[in-house]
């Protein structure tokens, strides 16, 4: 069943504090009006006139209580647990995850903060922003790596973590996946549920994190699972900063208990100037912006207009989740 007006009559709002999404919908020639927002004062002041909402970082529950005409929010992000389903559901809105408009974005940032670790590529530029030429390495395990024949470890293979599995294996690694099926993955020489995550940790040259947050996987990666991890290895968060209990991680690259570690998100953004992780040598910080690249507009606008036309067809939303 149809549950939106006639296009003629409909309003989408665009939340986000930086992508241009709205020019990019206008630039199709769309017959819908629509406005655009910044702030979450902004989006406050108007949620009230949209049928429909994009929107994923601005977005917050007690907006429901203003939004009477809003019946669809197309989430900008893959994840999507700042939503409250349950209440969603209740006020009769449908809501669309973006799952998949980035996984070639957040898989090859991904590849790209592996290769920098193994590279050595952040000393590199502390090194260039010295003005420091740094000499022959006579201790062959401080020199830097290369990555054929070393272990891969993928926690959560859904179209990211696969996406990266096929990366890693042209550049010859072994890959072993930790997810709950245990249905074969293109390039995955291993698949384990996670209830043996501890037993495999120890064999991982570089671990990534391309789950999503869930109350199973919130805190996931805590001080025994570092500490099961060999030394010489890496962490990788491409997925949610919750996943990984930040103190313990902090604690363990203070301790070398790991090599480093390369990170995308975080319990709290932006990262606030007193973590000491901005200034550890081994870490590699990117702020949030695995996903985001020239086409992202692009690619978000592909499956907003997708999605309304399941709706006025009044078939199954893509990436429905409520």
């Amino acid at each position: 069943m149809n549950i939106l007006p006639d296009q003629s009559r409909l309003t989408i709002g665009f939340a986000h504090a930086a992508y241009q999404l709205a020019d990019e919908f206008c630039a199709r020639g769309a017959p819908s009006s629509c406005f655009e927002v910044r702030t979450l004062d902004e989006l406050q002041a108007r949620v009230y006139e949209a049928d429909v909402l994009v929107v994923s970082g601005l977005w917050r529950n007690e907006l429901l209580r203003k939004a009477d005409r809003l019946r669809f929010i197309q989430s900008i992000s893959a994840g999507t647990d700042q939503f409250a389903r349950d209440l969603i559901a209740a006020k009769g809105v449908r809501l669309a995850s973006a799952q998949g408009a980035n996984e070639r974005a957040v898989a090859e940032h991904a590849m790209a903060l592996i290769l920098s670790l193994a590279r050595q590529l952040h000393r590199v530029r502390d090194n260039q922003a010295r003005a420091h030429w740094r000499g022959m390495i006579a201790d062959r395990r401080q020199r830097e790596q290369e990555l054929g024949g070393r272990i891969l470890l993928i926690l959560g293979l859904g179209r990211i973590g696969s996406r990266l599995a096929a990366l890693a294996r042209t550049f010859d690694m072994q890959v072993i996946g930790v997810k709950r099926q245990s249905t074969p993955v293109a390039g995955v020489e291993q698949i384990v549920p996670p209830e043996r995550l501890l037993e495999v940790l120890p064999q991982a040259d570089f671990v990534v994190l391309t789950c999503p947050l869930t109350p199973e996987t919130e805190g996931l990666i805590s001080r025994k699972q570092l500490e099961a991890m060999k030394p010489s290895s890496y962490l990788i968060n491409v997925a949610r900063g919750r996943i990984v209990d930040e103190s313990a991680l902090i604690s363990a690259l203070e301790q070398g208990m790991i090599a480093g570690a390369a990170l995308d998100c975080f319990h709290e953004e932006p990262l606030p100037l007193s973590s000491p992780l901005w200034r550890m040598p081994d870490v590699i910080m990117t702020p949030h912006s695995a996903g985001e690249t020239q086409r992202y507009e692009s690619n978000i606008i592909d499956l907003l207009q997708e999605n309304l036309a399941r709706l006025y067809r009044g078939d199954p939303l893509k990436n429905q989740i409520v």
